[in-house]
């Protein structure tokens, strides 16, 4: 459910730009009669709506889900705090300017600083970011924690290049499409592997005389 509410912005994003990319003449119209005090010149093209209008809708959708915590008085998380940041800043940038550049430099600097939090972290503050989130529910070695550590790391500095590279290798269509079923379907992938191989290292149900966790390599 988590997970769902995580990336409900970006679903929101993709089903917003593929309407939009259908009825462009519709887009472009409503873009400009809703969004013109938004936009640098106050007119908005069929070729540019698409993307303009699911970046204003990606915005609204992660500043509801800050609210919504906030009124049920829950915890926001620091990085929805840095993806609200990110997306009203660059996302703003895109719909001003009419260019997608902007918006699609935001996952990239979400997943870099995602990974280089779990980098510093360790190394300034002595405390594992993975172990602070998973640690009630796992029970690992250090030296496990260490290396899943390590994973994250160069997992989102991966993805960030990889959207770079989607976003100016081909068309706005397909990076949309990179960015909802890539960035979920690599990290479902990557979490089964984390899974399937920290599997080896938890405690057994099977009582004594089983290999403890910190024996196996």
């Amino acid at each position: 459910m988590k997970l769902l509410f995580d990336f409900l912005p970006v679903i929101l994003f993709f089903g917003t730009f593929k309407y939009a990319e259908a009825h462009k003449a519709w887009a472009a119209d409503f873009a400009t009669r809703h969004l013109g005090l938004m936009v640098s010149g106050g007119k908005v093209g069929p070729g540019e709506a698409p993307v303009l209008l699911a970046t204003v809708v990606v915005i609204a959708a992660t500043l509801a889900q800050v609210a919504w915590l906030k009124l049920r008085g829950r915890k926001v998380d620091t990085m929805l705090w840095v993806s609200l940041t990110l997306v009203a800043v660059l996302g703003g940038l895109t719909v001003w300017f009419h260019s997608e550049t902007f918006i699609k430099w935001k996952p990239s600097v979400l997943y870099w600083a995602m990974g280089v939090s779990f980098w510093l972290s360790p190394l300034l503050f002595n405390r594992n970011l993975l172990k602070a989130l998973l640690g009630e529910q796992l029970e690992l070695p250090p030296k496990v924690w260490h290396r899943l550590n390590f994973a994250w790391v160069a997992f989102f500095a991966v993805m960030g290049f990889l959207n770079i590279w989607v976003a100016y290798s081909f068309e706005t269509a397909t990076w949309v499409n990179f960015k909802l079923f890539g960035g979920i379907g690599l990290m479902l992938v990557f979490m089964v592997v984390q899974g399937l191989w920290i599997s080896r290292y938890m405690p057994s149900a099977e009582g004594e005389g089983q290999a403890t966790p910190g024996d196996r390599t």
